[in-house]
């Protein structure tokens, strides 16, 4: 890449040390100035010193948050968005502040709200997995994942440079889009799957216990993602996620209705149909 090395001279603060901001830390480890660290669980802050890979580590964002170029807001959403309105008071200079939340619109209104001198951009990596916390993290989570931004107005080139740089030194690709566009994607291809899986798997009889295999698992994997972490998500992007709960209806009522019907070879067709558009949407992309 021919942009200066933004990773290589940062100083970078994670502020929560989840499955993401731990799958990140990993990844950052060698590869940037320091690392900074902070969590409010002190289980988690133990066994991230057990790791060796933070400069400094604390519970108190205030202990770190000053010494940093690039802070990388990685808690739940909620806390994401109050994070955000501390920032005033808990940095005096003019760091890049990026966020991991899986909605973008209140993330990046709230962005906005910063002075001047910070130099906002929101980001959410489209990977992941169904257990949370830092024992959970792994290096190259992110790889071949999309990592959406967001800009804002005022983001700054070097922000830019800094967030592409980061998702290629951790196998990502970036992929610039707009807040609303996110929320609605999102809706579509992650959080009204969360709930679908959900969904599955409360309505099936724990009788049928000894004939699950692997369909089942598979389909119903993200249902186990905790709800204290899916809560915030479902709140933030609540109408993008409710239109999609409305066309999933639709086609699961076509469906049924086709069984009903005895149109087996309608159904058929309709299969076929959604099996192909599975194949396209789930298909890997080339990136540069």
């Amino acid at each position: 890449m021919s942009e200066p090395d933004f990773i290589a001279t940062s100083r970078i603060a994670i502020i929560g040390l989840g499955l993401m901001g731990g799958s990140l830390a990993l990844d950052l480890r060698d590869r940037c100035h320091s690392l900074l660290a902070c969590d409010v669980d002190p289980r988690t802050l133990e066994l991230a010193q057990q790791q060796s890979l933070f400069a400094k580590l604390s519970r108190d964002p205030a202990e770190i948050v000053p010494e940093a170029d690039v802070v990388i807001l990685a808690t739940p959403l909620n806390a994401i968005l109050a994070l955000i309105k501390q920032l005033t008071d808990l940095h005096p200079g003019s760091p890049i502040i990026l966020d991991l939340g899986s909605t973008k619109v209140n993330v990046v209104q709230t962005l906005e709200s910063l002075p001047s001198r910070f130099d906002p951009l929101g980001g959410h990596p489209m990977c992941g997995k169904e257990r949370s916390g830092f024992e959970n993290a792994e290096a190259g989570l992110f790889q071949g994942a999309a990592f959406a931004f967001t800009a804002l107005n005022r983001t700054s080139k070097e922000a830019r440079y800094f967030a592409e740089q980061m998702a290629f030194t951790i196998g990502a690709h970036a992929l610039w889009i707009d807040p609303e566009t996110h929320d609605q994607w999102s809706a579509a291809t992650s959080h009204l799957p969360y709930l679908v899986a959900s969904a599955l798997a409360g309505s099936t009889p724990a009788q049928s216990k000894p004939l699950v295999g692997s369909g089942f698992r598979s389909t119903t994997r993200i249902a186990a993602t905790p709800a204290r972490i899916m809560l915030d998500v479902l709140e933030t992007n609540q109408e993008n996620i409710v239109e999609q709960m409305e066309r999933f209806k639709e086609q699961l009522d076509h469906y049924q209705q086709l069984l009903i019907s005895g149109e087996y070879e309608v159904l058929k067709a309709a299969l076929d149909e959604s099996a192909n558009k599975q194949r396209n949407l789930a298909a890997r992309q080339e990136h540069s």
